[in-house]
């Protein structure tokens, strides 16, 4: 990478909005209204669009705080999801995202905060544990980043840390078809078949959870997400 870029990227992180910020544009009653107007949108258009099955609905809108553990093949996954439940998500995103200020506060105001790639971002992890001790439900994806396939990728255990640390369940969410309708790169949603299946929420086990505890969770959660996933994936046409 050349020094000009590297100096792009500073810039970046210097002018994205902060942390404290995307928190509190958040919770205004005005960005609750817009997230409801986007559902709506996701729900008429985008269901349709890529019709859309959805089974096991009903553990999207269990009460308190909840972490939806997603596959995570498309930009179209969490939309969707969001557009199968009646509860508000709030996420992690990317800090880039935070930078443009229109950008930065359509994706403050769906519940997202900022977090940086590729880094422990402690600060982050904090306002996520906040989140979810005030009862509110956040998506993470268990795999990290884009995967691509039928097989769930290694389930990292930052997601089970934080389960143990809210005492948040874990709902495990297989979503199928969205890698055809939106691969990475693609600038338009083709038409196509779609599914999301919703697992029962695994319950985060009683006690402290050393890390070989934090590791067999994880590999729990994996072992219940690639059964969301494939049944999912068997909807498919």
């Amino acid at each position: 990478m050349g020094e000009s870029e590297e100096s792009a990227e500073a810039g970046e992180e210097r002018e994205a909005k902060s942390l404290e910020w995307a928190v509190r544009v958040g919770h205004q009653r005005s960005s609750l209204f817009f997230y409801r107007i986007v559902r709506g949108f996701i729900r008429v258009v985008l269901f349709r669009w890529l019709r859309v099955q959805v089974r096991g609905a009903e553990h999207l809108n269990i009460e308190g705080s909840v972490i939806i553990a997603p596959t995570h093949r498309s930009n179209l996954d969490a939309p969707l999801i969001a557009g199968a439940g009646n509860r508000r998500l709030r996420a992690l995103g990317k800090r880039s995202l935070f930078v443009n200020p229109l950008s930065a506060w359509v994706c403050a105001a769906l519940g997202a905060i900022p977090l940086r790639r590729g880094e422990v971002d402690r600060e982050a992890m904090r306002s996520a544990r906040t989140i979810l001790d005030d009862g509110e439900m956040m998506i993470v994806f268990p795999e990290g980043t884009r995967q691509t396939g039928l097989e769930v990728a290694g389930v990292f255990d930052g997601m089970s840390y934080l389960a143990s640390k809210t005492r948040a369940p874990i709902v495990p969410v297989g979503v199928a078809g969205t890698e055809n309708a939106l691969p990475s790169g693609a600038k338009f949603i083709h038409r196509t078949h779609t599914a999301i299946v919703v697992g029962e929420p695994i319950m985060v086990p009683e006690g402290r959870m050393s890390r070989p505890a934090l590791t067999a969770f994880s590999e729990e959660v994996g072992s219940r997400l690639q059964a969301v996933f494939d049944e999912a994936n068997s909807l498919i046409p």
